[in-house]
């Protein structure tokens, strides 16, 4: 494994972001948001950080799975990636260099919603730290979907119920309880929990345990689905 590639793979999307529009508005959308409603609800009694905690989750959910996935299965569908598995770069060094470029991003935009919410310095760490497992879980989902799919047509009808699942049941947990029992075994609603918390936000053995094994199971999934399918199938 060279960085050298992995460092040509972040090169390369970062020039294709500025060329890609969509892809940077997914980078740009939810802190944008987050920021103009927590800047225009002043007169409003809503709980602290309200529009800070819930779109950081809905963020990390979203972003890192639908660009990873639209990443990879576009340029599969357009060849690209046979061309730079060509050119000696491995499937593991793309992998990393595109998972880096979108985590990299991705806590931009976490740490610029951190800032927002004008959280303590040791929140604001916990914040990162939680919604960073957030992004690496809904990475490995999204890159999940990229392998399995053949075309952009398939990654999105894919993405889209990923998204839904780990992004909405954390919001809709708040006005039913059954919903929240179920929603409690998913990574996001235990970020959401913890990033929520009325008094300081923490990280909790619990919510710990159920994070990491979320973690675990996509990845093996991750795997299985990689040796089975492989990057360039089609």
């Amino acid at each position: 494994m060279k960085p050298s590639h992995i460092y040509a793979i972040i090169r390369k999307q970062l020039k294709d972001t500025f060329r890609n529009k969509p892809t940077l508005v997914q980078f740009v959308m939810f802190p944008a948001i987050a920021a103009i409603l927590t800047l225009s609800a002043g007169e409003f009694e809503l709980p602290k950080r309200y529009f800070v905690n819930l779109f950081s989750v809905m963020y990390v959910c979203m972003a890192p799975i639908l660009i990873l996935s639209a990443i990879i299965s576009e340029e599969k569908e357009k060849g690209s990636l046979r061309m730079l598995m060509m050119s000696n770069v491995k499937p593991m060094e793309y992998l990393l260099g595109i998972g880096a470029y979108v985590f990299v991003f991705c806590m931009a935009g976490v740490l610029f919603m951190g800032l927002l919410g004008k959280f303590s310095l040791q929140e604001l760490w916990m914040f990162l730290l939680l919604n960073a497992c957030g992004i690496l879980i809904s990475s490995v989902i999204g890159a999940l979907i990229g392998v399995v799919s053949d075309n952009q047509t398939a990654a999105s009808g894919l993405s889209v119920p990923a998204m839904l699942l780990t992004s909405f049941i954390p919001m809709l947990s708040m006005f039913n309880a059954s919903i929240r029992n179920v929603g409690k075994f998913l990574y996001s609603q235990q970020i959401y929990e913890q990033i929520n918390n009325s008094s300081t936000i923490v990280l909790s053995a619990q919510s710990f345990v159920v994070i990491l094994i979320n973690f675990a199971l996509v990845l093996v999934l991750y795997v299985y689905m990689y040796r089975r399918k492989q990057l360039l199938a089609s």
